[in-house]
């Protein structure tokens, strides 16, 4: 058993201490999100702090705890706030919570994010559907031992996002005539945001979005066995395609205002996924 499993086991029996509720997805909330497990039926909230050697978010706008209930009448785990490998966590500990959320329950993992609009026809405000992610900048995060207890050295990622649970997304999107869009995501490592000249290699690479985040959740998650699918809300054009500087706060500004319509997205394409089996 590897150092990194025993600290994961640590970390699931110090949430069994505090509560046994067994969730059927995961829910990771990005940057401007996290109202959104305001309206989760809660059982439990436990925080980060709280639990015994787990990371503890830095950012603004990240609250930093799970909160376990029911959303859209699924059972759920949200993370109100997540850990970035900029905040100089190593990546074990940026996948802890995927893990743990595997480990307590959790069959399928919906991320979230606030990203930046490398398609020239996104807008601020705008969400895209993800079906497929480009990692290859960002270091891997199974690159040393392998968590044998929860899956292979070598995984499969040709078939990252759920077809099924992403379709249930872009049909609730259409019912809900939310426009969404479909495209690739690109994490790098931030904190700083692209060049221009990063983002015209990133448009050449085949990237509609690029963020600081959740590709290498995704990857964790597929290792684990866990269906996977994911939303980007478009917080700003990327660098080169607006005359306007980048800032965290344009990020939280945009989050904030569309959050109202991304949060009845979410909720309602997790109640979707409930209805057709998780």
């Amino acid at each position: 058993m590897t150092s990194a499993y025993e600290k994961l086991l640590r970390c699931v029996q110090c949430v069994r201490e505090k509560t046994d509720f067994e969730p059927e997805l995961g829910l990771i909330l990005g940057s401007g999100l996290g109202a959104l497990a305001d309206e989760v039926e809660t059982e439990a909230i436990v925080e980060y702090a709280d639990i015994a050697g787990f990371p503890v978010s830095t950012v603004v706008g990240h609250r930093g705890r799970f909160v376990f209930g029911k959303l859209g009448g699924v059972r759920v785990c949200v993370m109100q706030g997540r850990v970035h490998f900029y905040e100089g966590y190593d990546p074990a500990d940026v996948l802890l919570p995927v893990r743990l959320m595997k480990l307590l329950g959790a069959k399928a993992l919906f991320l979230t994010n606030a990203a930046g609009g490398v398609n020239k026809s996104y807008n601020a405000g705008d969400f895209m559907l993800l079906r497929d992610h480009i990692m290859t900048f960002f270091p891997n995060p199974l690159i040393g031992a392998n968590l044998d207890e929860l899956g292979p050295r070598f995984p499969d990622m040709s078939q990252v996002y759920d077809p099924a649970l992403s379709d249930a997304i872009a049909q609730t999107a259409e019912t809900l005539e939310i426009p969404l869009h479909q495209g690739v995501y690109c994490q790098l490592s931030g904190p700083t945001f692209e060049t221009p000249a990063e983002v015209r290699m990133l448009a050449g690479l085949g990237a509609d979005a690029v963020g600081m985040s959740t590709a290498c959740e995704a990857a964790a998650a597929r290792h684990a066995g866990m269906r996977v699918c994911g939303v980007s809300c478009i917080t700003n054009k990327a660098a080169g395609l607006s005359a306007e500087p980048l800032s965290h706060e344009e990020v939280f500004e945009t989050s904030n205002r569309v959050a109202p319509l991304f949060r009845r997205l979410v909720r309602e394409s997790i109640a979707k996924m409930g209805a057709l089996g998780l």
